[in-house]
């Protein structure tokens, strides 16, 4: 069933938020632009001394972003009902700034590296705001085959581009925006590196302490655990070649290795794969009852990266998410949440939905909940030669049940230290497959970047 729709009087103050939101984006827009020109405004004199090419101490840069939302939601979807039961929407829309910065300060082998965030928004549900540190570490490298890390460190392990089954340190990224920054963990970390000559060209072992104590890194897993991770990599044969392992009581013990080779200056190939002991996972039965399974899984990626002669780059990955659910696993759950509306209806009682939304936290409202997925981006720079202009198309298929999502995307960087963006995401999919049961059938985005 489907649940009741807006009525007129809500539609009409959705529509007047909408307004004025745009108004208010125009005009902040507008502001920025004007504290770019300023310098330029300032004045004409212009001096260069020798002393601007020597090396800095610190480096400091960052950028402002201020985007707009516009989202219209799938009535009776699985993710509308767990989310938006009690205040049903047809429509979400979102202004939202922040502020990214990143720096570093060096003085002789020691250095402190630090990337922070503060952000703002406010939607037709609220408002919201938060003050982030995502990484704040201290380097020391005493020598050219040693260095060292201590603090709140981001690890990039692995070689896809939208996933990273290797990355045991990682924070997931999110595929459709994968070279944001992520916020990293607390931890120690030691890399030691070698140059060779011969077939093996370079060698590198990088060591990870990684605690997880009450307030220092709650999400990673178990508490009053120190876990130990560690990362081999080798350039041998002009292949890229990293094996991983993790171990520790904050998670289950996991290996895994990955590689990247260029078959020729514009095609790459990068594959990744993990194996992860005792995975556990929470399962609906078709009668109703839950059951707790554990099993060792594997998960892969296999992808390719080509730059075409008319710079049109394509990039192209397979994903196997071996402890994802099957088909009629997630069909189960959203028959779940379908029953949860229907009590909500006739009752107006809503523990169901507290039970769906209790499951859905257990994984079967992740991200990537499926097994099998593909994912596909093709970027055209510079098409008929318009300069600082690049469309984009980048696509996600859940290969189980055919559902999928389109975005296609324009970006345009012709004013000095400015990025624009608009992206429009299109979700599809049948009843009861993971896309058709998201919360919105679309989004719209308008994203403004100042680099500074």
């Amino acid at each position: 069933m489907k649940s009741s729709p807006l009525t007129s009087c809500q539609k009409s103050m959705s529509s007047v938020n909408s307004i004025k939101i745009v108004w208010v984006s125009l005009n902040i827009l507008g502001i920025l632009a004007v504290v770019a020109a300023a310098p330029a405004l300032a004045g004409e004199d212009f001096s260069m001394e020798m002393g601007d090419f020597a090396k800095k101490d610190y480096k400091v840069g960052g950028f402002a972003e201020i985007s707009w939302e516009h989202a219209d939601i799938r009535q009776g979807s699985a993710s509308s009902l767990l989310n938006l039961h009690d205040d049903p929407q047809s429509t979400l829309d979102r202004l939202s700034g922040s502020l990214q910065l990143d720096g570093s300060y060096t003085k002789g082998i020691t250095s402190l590296n630090w990337l922070a965030e503060a952000s703002a928004g406010r939607d037709d549900l609220g408002s919201s705001d938060s003050v982030e540190l995502y990484e704040g570490y201290v380097g020391i490298t005493p020598s050219s085959q040693i260095n060292a890390s201590l603090g709140k460190k981001a690890s990039k392990w692995g070689k896809g581009y939208a996933w990273n089954p290797v990355g045991f340190i990682n924070r997931p990224k999110d595929p459709n925006n994968p070279e944001d920054a992520l916020e990293g963990y607390v931890l120690a970390e030691v890399e030691w590196i070698k140059s060779l000559s011969g077939d093996l060209q370079n060698i590198a072992l990088t060591s990870v302490l990684l605690p997880v104590w009450q307030d220092v890194n709650e999400d990673f897993g178990a508490e009053n655990n120190v876990n130990l991770a560690a990362k081999l990599y080798l350039l041998y044969l002009d292949t890229d070649l990293d094996f991983m392992v993790y171990t520790g009581n904050s998670r289950t013990s996991r290996f895994g290795l990955d590689f990247s080779r260029n078959i020729t200056t514009n095609f790459e190939i990068h594959g990744e794969v993990a194996r992860f002991t005792g995975i556990e996972k929470i399962v609906l039965e078709e009668v109703g009852g839950r059951t707790r399974e554990s099993s060792d899984t594997t998960s892969y990626l296999a992808g390719i990266r080509y730059l075409s002669a008319r710079d049109l780059t394509t990039i192209i990955e397979y994903y196997y998410n071996g402890g994802g659910y099957s088909e009629e696993e997630m069909s189960r759950f959203f028959e779940h949440v379908a029953d949860a509306e229907e009590q909500w209806i006739a009752t107006g009682v809503d523990d169901l939905f507290d039970e769906a939304a209790k499951l859905g936290s257990q994984g079967y409202s992740s991200p990537f909940p499926g097994r099998h997925y593909l994912y596909a981006r093709f970027a055209q720079k510079e098409p008929f030669d318009i300069l600082y202009f690049t469309p984009a198309l980048t696509t996600i298929v859940n290969l189980d049940d055919q559902s999928f999502s389109l975005t296609p995307e324009l970006t345009y960087t012709g004013f000095t230290n400015w990025e624009l963006r608009l992206q429009f995401a299109l979700l599809q999919g049948d009843g009861s497959s993971e896309y058709g049961e998201k919360q919105n059938e679309n989004k719209l985005e308008l994203r403004a970047r100042y680099y500074f």
